[in-house]
């Protein structure tokens, strides 16, 4: 806990959501509360004990105590509540105002709109980040933010090396879901990097997935092979056969490969891996907007093929599962 002065006399001391019960007990007039959608029991909504309900019980002072909330807008109990009890957001007591980072832009530097920007709009987090809607999930998706969101993480574990930080993982796959065309209509090629931790959990490292020709891909994938120091990449050849791995030998030619050939359906496949989710045993290591849009609005029974989707299965299949629940592997050394 921290505290702070102000000229006028005035005191404001400093709580953090991690130690909710530091809040039992100081009395205020007035409170902020930073970013509660993050706060780690906002999926407990206002239960006893939580990091909300002690500033509610706290903020008994004056003649008019309130409080002022600002955060980004995620689907969690805190703020949407369940259907027997409302949250913040459709409390009539609290009052909603909402801005989008685009009333902003005059404030921000142009390489934000440039870079940023472009990333996450048109996507579904785009939707949340940049313009301020709490997202309700897709019916029949086997994915939800909420569920992403629960076991999200800053970084992978990390051990200290003579060359520095570097990743603490048993093993690190690059994962393709290959396009075998490369014009306007074709598909991208979804290319994502996971890893299998000591823990045994696995951290979904990167989504560099791309539509470029099959030179181009490969290039890339490998690329991520190298940065995230891989033990191996594997890809899915049901379309490509055997031009897939003749594409990623030309690029390198004595790089560790498996082939995996879909056998079953792709609910089949993806749902063992939903399912790790649900256990909390599967990480994302930041944000990947592209990736999440797509495994939160998939509905199996569409019939669309999302690529970014189909490679993060074959990749957390590979480290946690084996191919009895997602298909076919055949290694080559």
């Amino acid at each position: 806990m921290g505290e702070l002065y102000l000229a006028n006399g005035s005191r404001a001391r400093i709580y953090t959501s991690e130690k909710p019960g530091q809040l039992r007990g100081p009395q205020h007039h007035v409170g902020w509360g930073d970013e509660p959608a993050h706060w780690k029991d906002a999926k407990d909504g206002d239960a006893e004990g939580t990091t909300w309900s002690n500033l509610k019980l706290g903020l008994r002072l004056g003649s008019h105590p309130r409080v002022v909330l600002t955060t980004t807008p995620k689907p969690l109990k805190l703020l949407v509540g369940t259907k027997d009890k409302p949250g913040l957001i459709h409390d009539p007591t609290i009052v909603v105002t909402r801005g989008s980072t685009y009333e902003n832009l005059d404030n921000l530097a142009p390489t934000f709109a440039e870079q940023v920007l472009a990333a996450y709009e048109g996507t579904r987090i785009g939707r949340q980040e940049l313009r301020a809607e709490i997202l309700e999930d897709v019916e029949g998706a086997l994915w939800t933010l909420s569920l992403i969101e629960a076991t999200r993480v800053p970084r992978a574990p990390l051990i200290t090396s003579a060359d520095g930080l570097v990743l603490d993982l048993v093993r690190v796959v690059v994962a393709i879901d290959p396009a075998v065309t490369a014009n306007e209509d074709s598909d991208e090629t979804g290319i994502v990097v996971a890893g299998l931790g000591h823990d045994g959990r696995c951290y979904v490292l990167a989504d560099r997935s791309t539509k470029a020709s099959p030179n181009a891909w490969a290039k890339r994938a490998i690329a991520g092979y190298d940065e995230f120091k891989a033990d191996r990449i594997v890809a899915e050849v049901n379309n490509g056969g055997d031009l897939v791995e003749t594409v990623i030998r030309t690029v390198r030619d004595n790089i560790p490969y498996s082939a995996v050939h879909a056998s079953r359906g792709k609910r089949t496949r993806a749902g063992p891996v939903s399912s790790l989710y649900e256990q909390g045993r599967v990480s994302h290591v930041g944000s990947f907007p592209e990736l999440e849009d797509q495994l939160t609005t998939w509905n199996p029974e569409s019939g669309d093929s999302p690529d970014r989707l189909d490679a993060l299965v074959w990749a957390i299949s590979h480290l946690m599962l084996g191919p009895s629940t997602s298909g076919e592997f055949s290694t080559v050394a």
